[in-house]
């Protein structure tokens, strides 16, 4: 097989929404935080491009782990027997 010659590195990451966010808001510390230079606003930016809109990260909640609202609340089963006892009564 023939080499390709020099590429740049592809990574492919897959994230929860929770863990999308805190690598947004991370990415956005970054550029903004003291000693951030011009290459490295320059990098996050192409970064932060990639991600989803700001609209989007907005909607994403620290417990947010991709599941459905379905699924993330489970209804109560029914079939676990009687409760704990009354002790008030």
């Amino acid at each position: 097989m023939p080499d390709p010659g020099p590429s740049p590195f592809r990574y492919h990451l897959e994230l929860t929404p929770a863990q999308l966010k805190a690598v947004h808001d991370a990415l956005r510390e970054l550029a903004s935080g003291p000693g951030s230079d011009e290459r490295t606003r320059e990098i996050v930016d192409e970064v932060l491009a990639m991600l989803p809109g700001e609209e989007h990260i907005a909607q994403i909640r620290p417990g947010d782990d991709g599941g459905t609202v379905e699924e993330d609340v489970a209804p109560p089963d029914e079939d676990d027997g009687p409760g704990p006892p009354d002790i008030l009564a």
